[in-house]
């Protein structure tokens, strides 16, 4: 039986920059009951980690006790939080210099106007394309706050994010790159993706790749799920978090956890 269950968030726990349903969050909670070490990993902030997974826990019952299996990897698992005494706690960072934040973001923003996908105008206001998150820079088309609709129709193949992707790679050669989400690209350095995360959360939690079960949308070369998968960690490939619910009741209805 695993250990751990872990789960890149937009489009796997969630509809992409919502939180997750109370449906989602109660299944959550029975795993966290059950013993589970339930490990979101994904290229987020730690703050949309608050707002998308642990409010909606706290909504249906989660407490200090539940949340300490709650282990949060933030940015890829560049950034490690778990719950201490009273609230969560940074156990490490590994943010970039702001000389490379600079020339990632350059290179982003000169790829995506050469195409004629920067959409500026489309922001809301106080949003941003461009966002430092620290040990990532985070390019979303078109913003955080951008709806669902207009998001899930920019890019549905990807292939508006292949070609920045590439340019950036030209421009900001000494970057890793990754597609993400809807409408986003992560650049970090290299290295310092989902495997960099999932070996720290490994180490961290003391478990092996055996222990593990990830669940992500983005599996396929290039996605942001795709280093979990090279990792030989067994994973589920979903479409949505309706996908992941229905394997959740399963492991629950193994465990003998699954509400009647």
């Amino acid at each position: 039986m695993k250990k751990v269950l872990s789960f890149d968030v937009d489009q796997t726990l969630n509809v992409a920059k919502t939180p997750i349903t109370l449906d989602v969050a109660k299944l959550l909670l029975r795993l966290l009951r059950a013993d589970f070490l339930i490990c979101p990993i994904s290229g987020q902030k730690f703050d949309q980690f608050l707002v998308q997974i642990v409010d909606p826990l706290k909504k249906v019952g989660a407490e200090p006790a539940d949340l300490r299996n709650l282990h949060l990897f933030v940015a890829q698992g560049t950034q490690y939080y778990r719950f201490g005494d009273k609230d969560w706690e940074r156990v490490y960072n590994f943010p970039l210099t702001d000389a490379q934040v600079a020339e990632i973001s350059s290179a982003l923003e000169t790829a995506a106007r050469e195409l004629g996908f920067w959409e500026e105008d489309k922001l809301k206001p106080g949003d941003e394309i461009i966002e430092n998150r620290l040990s990532q820079v985070t390019f979303s088309a078109l913003g955080q706050s951008a709806g669902t609709d207009e998001k899930y129709k920019w890019d549905p193949d990807c292939k508006k994010r292949e070609k920045i992707v590439a340019r950036a790679k030209e421009l900001a050669p000494d970057f890793a790159y990754e597609i993400g989400g809807t409408t986003s690209i992560n650049a970090f350095i290299p290295g310092m993706n989902k495997v960099f995360g999932m070996t720290h959360l490994m180490e961290e939690l003391h478990v092996e790749k055996s222990d593990i079960l990830y669940f992500g949308d983005m599996t396929q070369p290039g996605g942001n799920d795709y280093p979990v998968v090279m990792m030989g960690i067994d994973t589920i490939t979903v479409r949505n978090h309706e996908d992941t619910s229905f394997a959740l009741r399963g492991i629950l209805g193994v465990v003998g956890a699954l509400e009647d």
